[in-house]
C-alpha cells in the first residue's frame, strides 16, 4: 500500500477531529463540522482551507518567459510582476496535461511560479523537464517547501488584516499577488480561490504555515475541508482536472477558450485547438438543470427521451446556495445548446432537466 504524504498542518486537522480522507497522494481533510456548515460559511463569512498539497514549480532564466509561453495557453509575455493567469499546459492533440495559475514573480530576471494540482504534480514536472531542453532556465519542483492556505469568503479581507495583521490584501485587485514577509518568512499573498468568493491564498513556510492556520483557527476562522471546496467551486462553474478537464477533454470541449490565446505565435497543442475551433469538437460540456431533487452525479448517463445515450455527467450536487439539483456534462454537441431537455439516468430512473450555463452561482464581489 502506498504510503500516504503528509501536509503541514495534518497534526491540527487531527487536532481539530476532522474527517480524514486519501486525495491525490496526500492524507487531507474532508470536513470538520460538515459540508453544509462549512460551505455556507465561505458562502457567508469565511472559511479556511489547507491547500498545501497543491504543487509549485518555480521557472527561472533568460528564456523563462519563452518556455512559459510555449507550454502555457494563455499569453505571459509582457506579463508584469504581481500579475497572476490562469491557463493550461497541452498535450499536441488538444489534450490537457493541467490546468494551472502562472504567476510573474517579482526579481529582475524573468521568473514564474506554476501552481499544479496535487495529482499531477510528478508527471507535470517530468513534463516539463521533458519540454525544456534547449531552453536556457532553471526548472525546480518547490512543492515541498511551500505550504498554502486558502482564506475564503466576503469577510476574507477584514480577517487577513485584523486576525493576520497582513494589511497588504486590501489594495490586491483579483488575480494579483504581492511577495512579502510574515514574522520573518517569506509570503506570497494573492487575491485567488476556488470557491466563486473573494478571497485568498497564502503560501509560506511549513512552519509559517501551522502558524498562519493557528492563528485563525484560534480567532474563530471556520476550518473547511475538501468535500465544501468542491461544492463550492462547483456552484460557481470551475473546472476539476480530472472531471471537467483531461487528456480526453479539451478546453474547446469544456468552454475555456478564452484562457487559449490562439492569436499568439505557438503554444503546445495550438494547431489541435484551431481545428477543434473551426471544425466544431464532437463534445461539449454545459451544465444541466433538473427539475426534480433527484441528485447527479458523476458517471451518470445523459439521455435523450427515448433513452439515447449522448453524455455523461462529470460532476454533480444538489446546490447547497441554490437549493437546486445541479450538474455538469459532457455531451454530443447537436444537444449543447442553451434550454436543450435532456435526461439524466439515475438508478433506474430517468429525471428531465435543462441545458443551462455552467456558472450557476455568481457572487456580487468585485475588486
Amino acid at each position: 500500500m502506498e504510503t500516504l504524504k503528509l501536509t503541514p498542518l495534518h497534526e491540527a486537522h487531527l487536532a481539530l477531529g476532522a474527517k480524514m480522507s486519501p486525495f491525490a497522494g496526500f492524507d487531507m481533510p474532508i470536513s470538520y463540522s460538515g459540508i453544509v456548515d462549512e460551505h455556507n460559511a465561505v458562502r457567508n463569512a469565511a472559511g479556511v482551507f489547507d491547500v498545501s498539497h497543491m504543487g509549485e514549480v518555480e521557472i527561472s532564466g533568460p528564456a523563462a518567459e519563452a518556455f512559459v509561453n510555449h507550454i502555457f495557453t494563455n499569453e505571459v509575455r509582457g506579463m508584469q510582476p504581481g500579475a497572476i493567469l490562469y491557463g493550461m499546459m497541452l498535450y499536441p492533440d488538444g489534450g490537457v496535461v493541467d490546468d494551472l495559475l502562472v504567476y510573474r514573480l517579482f526579481s529582475e530576471a524573468p521568473a514564474f511560479l506554476l501552481v499544479i494540482n496535487a495529482s499531477n504534480i510528478e508527471k507535470d514536472y517530468d513534463w516539463m523537464r521533458a519540454q525544456a531542453e534547449g531552453y536556457d532556465l532553471s526548472l525546480r519542483n518547490r512543492s515541498e517547501q511551500w505550504g498554502q492556505i486558502a482564506l475564503q469568503g466576503p469577510d476574507s479581507e477584514k480577517i487577513l488584516a485584523e486576525v493576520l495583521g497582513i494589511k497588504e490584501g486590501e489594495p490586491l485587485r483579483f488575480y494579483t499577488f504581492v511577495q512579502t514577509t510574515w514574522r520573518g518568512d517569506p509570503l506570497i499573498l494573492s487575491r485567488t480561490g476556488y470557491t466563486g468568493e473573494d478571497g485568498f491564498e497564502l503560501y509560506s513556510t511549513p512552519a509559517s504555515t501551522r502558524l498562519l492556520w493557528k492563528t485563525l483557527i484560534d480567532a474563530g476562522v471556520k476550518p473547511c475541508g475538501l468535500g465544501c471546496r468542491d461544492t463550492l467551486r462547483f456552484e460557481a462553474g470551475m473546472p476539476l482536472y480530472g472531471h471537467e478537464l483531461s487528456e480526453e477533454i479539451s478546453p474547446v470541449m469544456a468552454g475555456l477558450s478564452m484562457f487559449c490565446k490562439l492569436d499568439k505565435d505557438e503554444f503546445i497543442g495550438k494547431e489541435a485547438l484551431v481545428a477543434q475551433k473551426e471544425n466544431g469538437p464532437a463534445r461539449r460540456l454545459v451544465g444541466i438543470a433538473l427539475e426534480e431533487n433527484a441528485v447527479p452525479r458523476a458517471g451518470y448517463p445523459v439521455e435523450l427521451e427515448d433513452g439515447t445515450p449522448v453524455g455523461v455527467v462529470t460532476t454533480g450536487y444538489h446546490s447547497l446556495t441554490l437549493d437546486k439539483s445541479l450538474c455538469f456534462a459532457l455531451v454530443d454537441s447537436a444537444y449543447a445548446a442553451l434550454d436543450t431537455p435532456l435526461w439524466i439516468h439515475i438508478r433506474r430512473h430517468s429525471f428531465r432537466g435543462s441545458v443551462v450555463r455552467k456558472n450557476f452561482y455568481k457572487t456580487n464581489y468585485k475588486k
